[in-house]
């Protein structure tokens, strides 16, 4: 499994992710539906295959099962990323600790602000910015973003320099995404210009491309400006898939 620089966060990623937010929101996903033993089991098992980067968030319920994994592995090999819907700066400050203590381990690699569905994000979430700043000074985080749900908000993210880091909806086939693969690729690339960590999801489109997904894989894969790809695995067998093809991507001549 590759690893792969995250932007200018100093962050290295292994390429494929392994997201815990499946059908996830309300503090569970079809993750954290297998139940805590099963689930910590699978994220284990992906950490033996080289998936060293977990995506996690405080809507999917997976920070207790994350905590317990990390507790069988080295910390300092595992990359996490959660996220916070704070809507104020006094909320992320209460977010950013109790995420710490959920996890069980004194810093988080990457904090987002969640689902961002709104141009005016940059000024209307200043006081959750001015939060994870102020964190990231104190060494609780090490580098700080957003995932975005609509299109003039994840514009606004390619050029606010705040953004370091970036989830963004990427697939062939548009599906679930902030729109066509030709308007958000162009910014993708203008983000990684901009120095940011750019990691993809809805790399299937959400199951639409499940009969296609080696070729969707790779697909994102060959953009230069992604560094990795989350996907949400309930199964040994789908991170062994998974595994295979991101790794048949590293050994395909460009």
């Amino acid at each position: 499994m590759e690893i792969s620089p995250l932007g200018k966060t100093g962050i290295g990623v292994s390429r494929l992710c392994f997201g815990t937010g499946t059908s996830g929101w309300g503090g569970a996903s079809n993750q954290t539906r297998l139940g805590m033993d099963a689930f910590v089991e699978l994220l284990l098992y992906g950490y033996g295959k080289g998936i060293l980067f977990w995506d996690l968030a405080d809507q999917y319920g997976s920070h207790s099962n994350a905590a317990k994994a990390l507790k069988q592995v080295d910390r300092r090999s595992v990359v996490l990323t959660t996220k916070t819907t704070a809507s104020s700066k006094s909320e992320a400050e209460a977010d950013i600790d109790r995420f710490l203590r959920e996890l069980g381990t004194d810093y988080l690699d990457i904090v987002l602000m969640h689902c961002l569905t709104s141009a005016d994000w940059s000024k209307s979430k200043r006081g959750i910015m001015e939060a994870l700043t102020a964190a990231k000074a104190a060494g609780k985080i090490r580098a700080h973003g957003v995932s975005c749900h609509d299109l003039g908000a994840f514009e606004v993210a390619a050029d606010e320099p705040w953004v370091e880091v970036v989830l963004a909806r990427i697939n062939y086939g548009g599906h679930h995404m902030d729109g066509p693969p030709e308007t958000i690729i162009p910014i993708i690339e203008r983000m990684a210009d901009n120095g940011k960590g750019v990691y993809g999801m809805k790399v299937i489109g959400a199951g639409e491309l499940d009969d296609d997904a080696r070729n969707a894989i790779h697909y994102v894969l060959d953009l230069p400006s992604i560094e990795a790809i989350t996907i949400g695995m309930i199964s040994q067998a789908e991170v062994d898939e998974n595994v295979g093809w991101v790794e048949e991507h590293a050994l395909t001549p460009a």
